[in-house]
């Protein structure tokens, strides 16, 4: 399989999935994902990027049994797949190889 390249929203929407794990749904992503990057993302935003994401394979979605309480709704939960911590580790190479040699920057210095 070729090296699938993320958007800097696919990259953060994913990881937020494979940190959360069994917790994975999409109300859940969008939590961490603005938490984390201090960006309050839409819904649309996060479940459009969720969505397309699994187009590329590389994260699953099942429908969870209803919730229990009084009119419940069942939640659509994610997993990252293997494809997908694939394109994970590639994503974490390409950074570290653009920051090597660079060190601590510090913007007095230049």
């Amino acid at each position: 399989m070729k090296n699938v390249r993320l958007g800097a929203l696919e990259l953060t929407i994913l990881l937020a999935v494979a940190r959360l794990g069994d917790e994975a749904h999409g109300l859940a992503v969008r939590r961490d994902a603005s938490a984390r990057t201090g960006h309050d993302y839409s819904v649309g935003a996060v479940y459009t990027t969720l969505d397309r994401l699994e187009a590329k394979g590389l994260v699953t979605s099942r429908r969870t049994a209803p919730l229990a309480v009084r009119g419940g709704r069942s939640r659509r939960q994610f997993r990252v797949t293997a494809a997908g911590g694939r394109a994970m580790r590639d994503a974490q190479q390409r950074t570290a190889a653009l920051w090597a040699g660079v060190g601590t920057f510090n913007p007095r210095s230049t």
